[in-house]
């Protein structure tokens, strides 16, 4: 297979005037891609702009994709929660000490028709996208003390009472506190739940919409986990709620062995179940030594039969506090790995 998906995540959506300058800037730059990075707060806020965006994208010659990011804390991604603020009664509670967490249960009737809600409304208006990207979704992941194996503690969530009464009655007594392969199980079972009835509702209203669904890059092994409940890849691979398996950023201080070792995982679950392939690459925050080392990442990728590449952030997160410490250095070495690598 050959990288026929370039792209970078973007979060400057206001003004489509001020847009089109940065999309030009992506194709400049080798993409032939967009995500847009949509807070509750854009969604809310800057609803008609989006709409307007994503045809200045279309038109200009990018695919787009919808990420609806950090929303409800259950997506990955910096911006608060409008939900959190107006729920407080609807978050995910530690299972050791039952506290009230940052982040929605994702069980809660009050945020599924939230989430819903909103993903109808993007597959409705928004028709000039190509698909929706599920941000690194997860159980929030209690770190009050590490384990034994140098890990996070052995804390988890959810436990709050409207996972217990759901737990209950599937299997027929109390939820446990510990995490066992019961709890386990149901934790994998909810947290693809909601993706694959999101997926459902989009179908239903544009069935040619693509869903990448993105998961965090652990080994998924006993010293090297961190239970978000998507720890199974090969459950989230099957699943309709994935046209294409995503896995994350990896920091350029892990070896390169590692690197390659994500990428065969990544491509093996693709493979298995007809799904497309895709990697991702960090161009904000952390930079390699020698800023070529991202080009080289891009060719690794390639070699070994990823189909699509992303990276977070357009011009590597410049003018943010997450910037790369020579963003727009990053930002065209980016652009070079991408040259090199996209069959056009």
């Amino acid at each position: 297979m050959a990288v026929t998906e370039t792209g970078v995540s973007y979060y400057g959506l206001s003004y489509v005037e001020h847009a089109r300058r940065d999309f030009q800037e992506m194709l400049d730059h080798n993409c032939n891609a967009v995500i847009f990075a949509l807070s509750e707060f854009d969604v809310d806020f800057w609803f008609p702009n989006i709409v307007r965006a994503a045809e200045a994208a279309k038109e200009m010659g990018l695919r787009v994709y919808l990420d609806t990011w950090g929303v409800g804390k259950w997506f990955g991604g910096e911006p608060p929660s409008l939900f959190l603020t107006n729920n407080v009664g609807n978050r995910q509670h530690s299972a050791f000490t039952g506290e009230a967490m940052p982040a929605a249960c994702f069980n809660t009737e009050a945020f599924r028709r939230y989430y819903f809600e909103m993903i109808e409304k993007l597959a409705t208006h928004v028709t000039a996208a190509d698909g929706f990207f599920w941000d690194e979704p997860h159980y929030a992941l209690p770190k009050s003390y590490a384990s034994i194996t140098g890990g996070a503690g052995d804390d988890w969530s959810c436990r709050c009472p409207i996972c217990q009464k759901l737990f209950e009655a599937e299997y027929g007594y109390e939820m446990p506190k510990q995490l066992t392969m019961e709890v386990k199980r149901f934790r994998h079972d909810h947290a693809l739940d909601i993706l694959e009835e999101s997926t459902r509702r989009i179908k239903r209203i544009r069935p040619n919409s693509k869903i990448v669904c993105c998961v965090h890059a652990t080994l998924g092994t006993y010293y090297v986990t961190e239970n978000r409940g998507y720890d199974n890849w090969d459950k989230v691979g099957r699943s309709i709620a994935c046209d294409v398996f995503s896995t994350t950023i990896l920091s350029y201080s892990l070896p390169r062995s590692f690197f390659k070792s994500i990428t065969q995982r990544t491509l093996d679950i693709a493979n298995k179940y007809g799904k497309g392939s895709q990697r991702w690459l960090m161009n904000y925050y952390q930079q390699p030594d020698n800023v070529a080392e991202i080009e080289e990442i891009c060719k690794l990728y390639a070699e070994m039969g990823v189909e699509s590449l992303f990276a977070w952030t357009y011009r590597g997160g410049y003018g943010t506090v997450l910037a790369a410490p020579n963003a727009l250095e990053m930002w065209d070495a980016l652009g070079r790995g991408y040259g090199a690598v996209l069959q056009r």
